[in-house]
């Protein structure tokens, strides 16, 4: 999902795994501790001690690192493991807590599970369903263990849909860096063309802008393929609940469609969308309005966004450039498939 307002994380010191450990007497004494690739919030490692494997979790992303953030989101992942869905809840220490707060920052240690990720490339029909089912199940399930929502305060994007004028400011801004670079490269031409060319195209949309949208439920907030572990063609874990929180829960189901089953190209292979959206739909009890509303939202969010190129540009962070290329011309697709993308999603 779109990261505009996340800064990237800062170099930090290895884990205090000896600390850690001396809380978690049943696990062993530490042999090794090694990062893992992914995540662009928080930080990972695979923690190998006398016992077993671990994954060991830094919590470092300013806005959800504090500890009764952590708390909430490990009760959440509780309630759902005993509701039977595929979650890898946190290990209780000695003391029976959670979150370990060391040198002023949180860790947790979980289960290390053994899976891959899989995009939606290498899904079946049958895997796209699943996945659909999934996440409704996991709506649903929220819902159930977390009790009516109240407003999430600090945790998402807000409700309120993209202005054309601020996002016109930033195309202006990011062309100014963009052009400024030198020596340039292909990523260069490439940003200043895609800029160029959402300039256009919003100004020729931007009578569509959505109205706000009300919050409709609990969400995991980050649902794509590297939160998601595979054994086989089972889903084997959902991971990183760092953006838990109440937002409309259709659009989680819209994004999560757009990271799993984008192309390279930038097209949605809208056959397993289709195959998604209906498990979907049946498993979180949700209607076809519901879903082309989330579908226009989306869409619009999709029109206005540019986190990528903010990181390369503004923040000096390149971790996000393989993302770019696909991303922008997401927007630019979907845009002229609007109908089709809608029909897939609801019919």
């Amino acid at each position: 999902m779109p990261r505009s307002s996340v800064p990237p994380a800062p170099p930090l010191p290895a884990p205090p795994v000896r600390a850690l450990l001396r809380r978690y007497p049943d696990a062993g004494e530490p042999v090794s501790c090694q990062p893992v690739a992914q995540g662009l919030l928080n930080r990972g490692y695979r923690l190998a001690t006398t016992r077993g494997a671990y994954f060991l979790k830094q919590h470092v992303d300013a806005r959800t690192a504090d500890r009764d953030t952590i708390v909430r989101q490990h009760r959440a992942t509780q309630r759902l493991h005993a509701l039977g869905l595929p979650v890898a809840p946190p290990l209780p220490d000695a003391g029976g807590r959670t979150v370990a707060v060391i040198g002023g920052r949180c860790y947790a240690l979980h289960p290390w599970i053994d899976g891959r990720h899989r995009d939606g490339g290498q899904l079946s029909a049958g895997g796209c369903r699943r996945l659909g089912g999934l996440l409704g199940r996991v709506h649903t399930g929220l819902d159930r263990v977390m009790g009516p929502p109240a407003p999430d305060r600090g945790h998402g994007h807000g409700h309120e849909s993209a202005r054309p004028e601020d996002t016109f400011r930033l195309i202006d801004e990011l062309l100014r860096l963009v052009r400024a670079r030198r020596p340039r490269d292909g990523f260069d031409e490439l940003a200043e063309h895609r800029l160029r060319e959402r300039r256009v195209l919003l100004a020729a949309h931007a009578h569509r802008r959505p109205p706000a949208a009300a919050a409709t439920g609990w969400v995991h907030g980050d649902f794509h393929p590297f939160n998601l572990l595979y054994r086989g063609a089972e889903p084997a874990a959902i991971v990183d609940w760092d953006r838990l929180g109440v937002r409309p829960r259709a659009e989680e189901a819209v994004r999560a469609a757009a990271i799993f089953f984008v192309r390279p190209t930038g097209e949605l292979a809208l056959d397993k969308v289709r195959a998604y959206a209906r498990a979907y739909r049946r498993a979180a009890g949700a209607d076809g309005a519901e879903l082309a509303a989330a579908v226009e939202r989306v869409w619009w969010e999709r029109l206005n966004d540019f986190w990528t190129l903010r990181w390369r540009y503004q923040l000096h962070d390149r971790r996000a450039d393989p993302l770019f290329p696909a991303v922008s011309a997401l927007a630019v697709w979907w845009t002229r498939e609007y109908e089709a993308v809608r029909d897939a999603f609801t019919g």
